[in-house]
């Protein structure tokens, strides 16, 4: 954690006045955020949204003591600062308009995660939770990162479901990564930043007011390529995810349930209003899988399968390795995999959808698999 670079982000957002969308623009205009500090009253409030009581905030700031305080108890904490300069910033939150300046982490991101979300009810059914289990299980199983909100019902199912089926799940905190809430889910917390990390916006100490909530749920509609909504009622806060969702472009889906439950009736309101209904994980990944797909295709291109082979072996493990060196060596249907490899058809399944999902087997028609060429 580099201080006397962090300093500068604490300071400029612990300004009042300064919000997500002012934070960039001066960013932006002065260059640097040590620029930020050393410019004038008159050059500060020409920005748009800066006014002269900001402007000279920023101009006679003092709290140094106050910023360095809190990075002592960040490093305490053993919690990391990662701003929206950095490599690891997650790269679908980039896109979002309000993106918080700056995140606080406790454990590991990755830059190539896929991420989904799925969230809901809070009073969540014995159904629910299954069914949450169940999917989020099988999305870990087949490469994807769960992410959700760690509350109670149906986030917290999320979250065991990624974690049971050995993947990485994330959690977004309306709290600081101090303050565990709900208190009962200190071993989940604990288990997600080993399988993952717990993140967010607010500074360390900050209570999980009520008011944090809504502006929590943009970050996990937004760092995520789609949203499932299981179980929530006609004012569910999930809906709100939901919302928030269609906004930044995201795709959302939603677990049908009984006409007669009033749980369901905001996730069925979803599904008569668009939402994907979605009975397995398949359905989610039919619809993100294209997204993906063109996100890989952005990145510095390879030439050949020599190419994916010096990029992307050193990055398999187990299974995948396995199918790799059948995979490499031409077209094969999935049968003959099963066959020549010994593994299950689960087992084959799961890995041949992450190498997928990561940009490095195609699929053809008729069950057969290739690498991908670029």
């Amino acid at each position: 954690m580099d201080y006397d670079i962090l300093k500068y982000w604490i300071a400029l957002k612990s300004i009042p006045g300064i919000g997500n969308v002012t934070f960039p623009a001066l960013v932006d205009k002065f260059g640097s955020l040590p620029a930020i500090f050393d410019a004038s009253v008159s050059h500060l409030k020409g920005i748009s949204g800066i006014s002269k009581e900001i402007a000279t905030a920023i101009a006679n700031f003092k709290d140094w003591d106050k910023v360095k305080e809190e990075l002592e108890l960040v490093d305490k904490n053993k919690v990391n600062i990662i701003t929206y300069k950095d490599t690891l910033y997650p790269k679908k939150l980039l896109n979002i308009y309000d993106r918080p300046p700056y995140i606080y982490v406790r454990g590991h991101l990755n830059e190539d995660d896929i991420n989904i979300a799925i969230v809901g009810s809070r009073q969540a059914s014995t159904y629910g939770k299954y069914t949450t289990e169940r999917i989020s299980r099988e999305l870990a199983l087949k490469g994807v990162t769960v992410v959700s909100g760690m509350a109670r019902g149906i986030d917290s199912a999320a979250h065991r479901g990624a974690i049971t089926g050995h993947g990485k799940t994330i959690a977004i905190l309306g709290s600081g990564l101090d303050v565990i809430y709900p208190p009962e889910n200190k071993k989940l917390f604990a288990d997600i930043i080993e399988n993952g990390a717990v993140i967010s916006e607010y500074p360390l100490g900050t209570p999980p007011r009520s008011t944090n909530f809504p502006a929590r749920n943009r970050i996990i509609s937004g760092m995520s390529y789609g949203v499932v909504i299981v179980e929530a009622g006609e004012k569910s806060g999930s809906l709100i995810t939901a919302r928030l969702a269609l906004e930044q472009g995201r795709e959302v889906f939603a677990v049908p349930g009984s006409i007669d439950a009033a749980g369901s009736r905001g996730t069925n309101k979803l599904i008569k209003e668009g939402a994907k209904l979605i009975e397995n994980t398949d359905d989610i990944l039919e619809e993100i899988l294209p997204q993906i797909e063109t996100a890989t295709s952005l990145k510095t291109p390879c030439s050949g399968s020599e190419a994916i082979t010096a990029e992307h072996f050193e990055t398999l493990t187990g299974f995948d390795k396995i199918i790799f060196d059948f995979v490499s060596q031409g077209r094969i249907h999935i049968d003959d995999l099963i066959s020549s490899t010994g593994l299950s058809s689960a087992e084959i399944l799961g890995a041949l959808t992450t190498m997928e999902l990561r940009g490095i087997v195609h699929q053809h028609p008729g069950k057969f698999f290739s690498l991908k060429k670029y």
